[in-house]
């Protein structure tokens, strides 16, 4: 399959151990609660996708309308040789970046998901045989070592995603994406702009019921994977807009009271009619809060773009003056023999 690599930086046993824990935790809590990327086994990927043509749900449309209008602009702009995707699924909104930078020479796609990866590095590979695909089955939200690749290095982190995680965790995620950049790196990063409230609660909660589905599948992959006796029926999906927070929540809220035992933990969770689990929130952001966290992680906001309605955006970051001028001067002391590499300098390798 073309020039293709693959490194593994996960157990395979990671994803349930990693579920087994976030469940334990999040339902014995209070008030209770599961992280969003349970919703994505086999079947809630497929009502994602469904979500994304919904007419309610503007994101994917807006996001792409500016990739497809500043994907030129995006690729003078940064002059990336080497493509690093966080989270990058199917890759297919990151194919028009592909196409619009001339100059790359390698595509580093990283997700959880091994077949995703695979998958993906097939199309692109049928439609630019010349690329140089090193795949990550890794957790991006980690520490993450990028193997070697030629500069400079675009890294893009799309979809919105960023809004998923809670103020602490975006600082700590941007501080581990900035060690990752040397000097000419740059982060491409979607971010959800704040908005009319009918407008957001509509895309999370559409008129079809599917983001409704979407939502109580996390229930069924617990059924599946932990041998739980939830009844997703007995759930009903709830979307809010936190003003304070200014983020979306979707919750499960129990319409009935209820035992639900989970066989793999040996644990028995009461629920109370009327009692809600937390299962995402969705952060929107202003541009300057935007500038502020990025600041914050030792990034520089240089450019922004957003779509003609002014509902999404994408910024372009770079190492901020100082961090990059100390940065410089790390890799000046390594070539000398002098204090050590910095982070992200490579990666054992293994081939598919």
């Amino acid at each position: 399959m073309g020039d293709f690599r693959l490194t593994r930086t996960l157990d395979e046993n990671a994803a349930e151990a990693a579920l087994r824990t976030d469940v334990r935790e999040g339902l014995t809590g209070s008030p209770k609660s599961l992280p969003p990327k349970w919703f994505y086994d086999a079947r809630g990927s497929e009502l994602f996708e469904e979500i994304t043509r919904l007419p309610e749900y503007y994101p994917t449309r807006a996001e792409r309308e500016i990739l497809l209008e500043r994907a030129g602009e995006i690729a003078a702009v940064s002059g990336a040789r080497t493509l690093v995707e966080l989270g990058s699924g199917s890759s297919e909104k990151t194919r028009h970046l592909i196409e619009a930078l001339p100059a790359l020479d390698t595509y580093i796609p990283v997700d959880v998901s091994e077949s995703a990866l695979r998958g993906a590095a097939d199309v692109l590979l049928s439609d630019r045989p010349g690329l140089r695909v090193h795949a990550l089955v890794a957790d991006f939200t980690r520490p993450l070592a990028l193997p070697p690749t030629p500069g400079p290095r675009l890294v893009v982190f799309l979809g919105g995603t960023i809004g998923n995680l809670r103020p602490a965790e975006r600082a700590a995620f941007l501080a581990s994406v900035r060690a990752m950049l040397s000097p000419g790196d740059a982060l491409l990063m979607g971010t959800d702009l704040v908005k009319d409230e009918a407008v957001l609660v509509a895309a999370y909660d559409d008129a079809r019921g599917v983001t409704a589905e979407f939502n109580r599948n996390v229930l069924a992959v617990i059924d599946r994977e932990l041998g739980a006796d939830f009844h997703t029926a007995d759930f009903a999906h709830v979307a809010v807009w936190n003003r304070e927070q200014e983020w979306m929540e979707m919750r499960l809220r129990a319409r009935t009271d209820a035992l639900v035992k989970i066989r793999a933990l040996d644990l028995v969770v009461p629920f109370a009619a009327g009692e809600e689990i937390l299962t995402e929130v969705s952060a929107k952001f202003r541009q300057e809060g935007v500038r502020d966290e990025l600041a914050s992680a030792g990034l520089e906001l240089t450019q922004w773009w957003a779509d003609r309605e002014g509902r999404f955006a994408l910024s372009l970051s770079v190492a901020a003056a100082a961090a990059a001028t100390e940065d410089a001067d790390v890799r000046e002391g390594a070539r000398r023999g002098v204090g050590t590499a910095p982070s992200g300098a490579g990666a054992d390798v293994t081939a598919a």
